[in-house]
This record gives C-alpha cells, sequence and structure tokens, in this order.
C-alpha cells in the first residue's frame, strides 16, 4: 500500500511541475510541508538557482512561532518568504503546490505571501 500511495503523490508532483516553471523575473514558489515543518522557496528555473527561501525553522521566525498553530506559522513563512523576495526587487511569482493539495497549511502559506505583497 505504501508503494502505491508513494506512486500516486509522485504523478501528483510531475503533474503539477510538467504545467509550472519559474524564470528570474517570476521564479516558482514551491513548497514542501512535513508533519512538523513547512518549508518554501523560489527557484528561478531557466538559471538553476533559488532566489529566496523561507520555513519553520528559520532564524528570524524561531522565536515567534512558539505557542502558534500550524496554519498560522505556515501564514508567518509565507509573510517572510514574501519580504525576502521584495528585497531581491521580485514581485510575481508562480505556485508550485507540488504534491499537496491546496488546502490548509499549503494554502494559508500562499494567503501569506499574497498579504505581504506577492503576486500569483
Amino acid at each position: 500500500a505504501t508503494k502505491k500511495i508513494e506512486k500516486i503523490r509522485n504523478k501528483r508532483k510531475m503533474r503539477v511541475r510538467g504545467r509550472v516553471t519559474g524564470t528570474e523575473k517570476r521564479p516558482r514558489l514551491s513548497v514542501f510541508r512535513s508533519a512538523v515543518h513547512i518549508y518554501a522557496q523560489a527557484i528561478a528555473d531557466d538559471s538553476g538557482r533559488t532566489l529566496a527561501e523561507a520555513s519553520t525553522l528559520s532564524k528570524e521566525l524561531a522565536d515567534s512561532l512558539a505557542g502558534m498553530k500550524r496554519v498560522d506559522e505556515a501564514r508567518a513563512v509565507g509573510m517572510l518568504l514574501a519580504k525576502r523576495l521584495q528585497g531581491v526587487g521580485v514581485g510575481d511569482v508562480v505556485f508550485d503546490r507540488g504534491r499537496f493539495l491546496y488546502h490548509g497549511r499549503v494554502k494559508a502559506l500562499a494567503e501569506g505571501a499574497r498579504e505581504a505583497g506577492l503576486n500569483f
């Protein structure tokens, strides 16, 4: 059963990734979530560079995340990533949810990034 689930997840991931590519001006905002943490990075696929990254493990967020719900943590990660991208001069991104459904923490991260000024 585990192999079947993994195969389905990879199939979904490749389907989403096949439609989404990032450039220097409009990078791909890739999201990964584990059971405890959430990670996001902005990737320029044409040059193969990561322009900015943020996660619940970021030093800037470590103190403020104590006692928060995971959905609120994800929103804070999205806001931090948006702030870092704006510092690099990027305002537009393409959202890549990967194998995860646009729901819960993934959705909260996207909404946090939008609140902080990113367009996608």
